[in-house]
């Protein structure tokens, strides 16, 4: 076997950026592009990927070292199968734990991996199992979704393995210290049950690091956080890298309520962790999330109304999907946040159809069906281009506006579980019928479960197409922190006057909502009309 060295890429004009996360530990198997290292200039945060595949022999950095391009991050061992460290990791800074905590598991005989304590709860019920016997998983890793009366979470592995037995299915009742899954070739460490830590203080976060790579934290190893209340300043900046807001997303979380115990009131996972805890056990009080939703105000928001709906007629009951679940809160927030204002108009798509079904006679042979969504695609890019306000996003006080020169276009797509928003990436680079294979591949992902979270990140602007199931016009929610949303609505024939008579035209029903602090109405009505004109005669966009 050969050691390889990963060194940090070329990844922009920088110097002396520091290391505020490591990710990986001696012993890991790793894979081409897993991140490593999260690095932090005066700017921005980012991870630093892997480019090779192997077994991690040796981290040459800590948190607090300083990198630059070509400083070496760790050394690897190409083509190895993963070993169990001798030794247990060092502890994080951010919580100093007690010495019997954690000891590391053999990776002969079978590991149960439990419920590990996420709060003060009990016969919680399992809502989703996402894993089956046969699969290998690592450490970290969700296993099941459980749901008290107040929030949903995932529940993950304390160890890597291959899942031997499932304890768990469907509609089950679990308490702290259930057995989850009998693993085979465990290889991670678990916390006893009887570890304590002490919580985090400011001592141990200004202590001195030392070299060996900081553990993924367990979730129980440590006691909860101080939760947010409702006095939390609204907009405040999350001090967190993107694998933390990675978490955060995962479980639901908003970065901006939790408070960070690292260096510098940088959020951890086990902030997030401990956080969650606080929601699952109700010590997060309800009306912090009205007041969120309130926009901040102190508004009192009255309770929702509680009936017995069925002493009026016979009544079921069915739970939200969990997208609904995650989605329900951000569009409530969005809604009450920012003032929307919806533009209608129509554009001619007559000459357009008929086009469109002459180039899928063309492509037929190369399995690409070419839809309208991606000629509006198209023409959106060209408005985008020369209305760049609709291409933009407020600040966090609201105070500047912040222009992005790439154009990535998200579309609502339907599931049997609710709508979600992939995002087809440089749209101003792409072909009609590239962008056609593209959503029609993003598309199928999302109606089977798979879409990634780098699948749905990273709109500019997005499109809400309901043409294929009907209606005149409606009022689509703009996706923050985005500025607009356009929603299409079903084309129809209609009589048009062409200045002698009236002639059949195929009209597209388009709705604008933008956001009013950004976006006037004139402006509003110029961009629907520019993406109209474009529609008619798609030959503009080369102009």
């Amino acid at each position: 076997m050969s050691l390889v060295e990963v060194k940090v890429p070329d990844i922009g004009d920088f110097k002396e950026v520091e290391v505020i996360e490591v990710l990986v530990k001696a012993g890991d198997t790793i894979k081409p592009e897993q991140s490593l290292i999260t690095v932090e200039s005066d700017k921005a945060s980012m991870e630093i990927p892997s480019s090779t595949a192997g077994v991690v022999k040796e981290v040459k950095v800590k948190i607090g070292d300083k990198v630059a391009e070509g400083s070496i991050v760790l050394l690897l061992e190409a083509g190895a199968t993963a070993a169990v460290p001798a030794a247990a990791p060092a502890p994080s800074p951010v919580a100093s734990v007690a010495p019997a905590a954690a000891a590391p598991v053999s990776s002969a005989g079978p590991v149960e991996v439990r419920v590990p304590d996420i709060g003060d709860f009990k016969d919680v019920e399992v809502i989703e199992v996402l894993v089956k016997v046969g699969d290998s998983i690592k450490a970290e890793q969700s296993l099941v979704t459980v749901e008290s009366d107040k929030a949903s979470m995932e529940i993950p592995s304390s160890s890597s393995g291959v899942i031997k037995e499932l304890r768990i299915k469907l509609g089950d009742k679990v308490n702290k210290g259930d057995v989850v899954a009998i693993l085979e070739g465990a290889a991670a460490t678990t916390t006893a049950a009887s570890a304590t830590a002490a919580p985090a203080s400011a001592a141990a976060a200004s202590a001195p690091v030392t070299a060996a790579p900081v553990p993924a934290p367990v979730p129980g190893a440590v006691k909860a956080a101080p939760v947010v209340q409702d006095t939390a300043p609204l907009g405040k900046k999350a001090h967190a890298s993107p694998s933390v807001r990675k978490f955060a997303r995962e479980l639901g979380v908003d970065v901006t309520r939790v408070t960070g115990t690292g260096p510098k009131g940088r959020i951890t996972q086990l902030d997030i962790q401990s956080f969650v805890k606080g929601v699952m056990s109700g010590a997060q009080a309800a009306p912090a999330a009205s007041k969120a939703a309130a926009g901040g105000s102190g508004l009192s928001v009255l309770p929702w109304p509680s009936l017995d709906f069925s002493k009026f007629g016979s009544t079921t009951t069915e739970p939200l999907s969990r997208i609904k679940k995650l989605s329900g809160p951000n569009l409530h927030r969005n809604w009450v946040m920012i003032p929307h204002v919806t533009q209608f108009d129509e554009a001619d798509i007559t000459d357009l159809e008929q086009f469109r079904k002459d180039t899928n006679a063309a492509l037929e042979k190369q399995g690409v069906k070419v839809t309208m969504l991606a000629f509006v695609m198209k023409a959106s890019v060209a408005a985008l281009k020369k209305f760049p306000a609709f291409n933009s996003s407020l600040d966090e006080k609201g105070e500047n506006l912040i222009l992005k020169q790439y154009y990535h276009l998200g579309f609502a797509a339907d599931t049997p579980n609710g709508l979600v928003v992939p995002v087809v990436k440089d749209c101003d680079k792409k072909g009609i019928a590239q962008i056609a294979a593209e959503t029609s591949e993003l598309a199928k992902k999302a109606r089977d479960g798979k879409l990634s979270p780098a699948d749905m990140s990273g709109a500019t602007f997005t499109i809400s197409s309901l043409g294929g199931v009907g209606g005149t016009a409606f009022t689509p929610i703009i996706n923050a922190p985005e500025v607009a949303i356009m929603g299409l609505s079903k084309s129809e024939m209609k009589p048009k006057w062409d200045g002698k008579q009236f002639v059949p035209r195929l009209m597209l029903p388009m709705s604008l909502s933008y956001d009013h602090r950004v976006i006037d109405g004139a402006m509003a009505a110029k961009f629907t009309t520019y993406v109209a004109d474009v529609l008619s005669d798609m030959r503009k966009v080369l102009i």
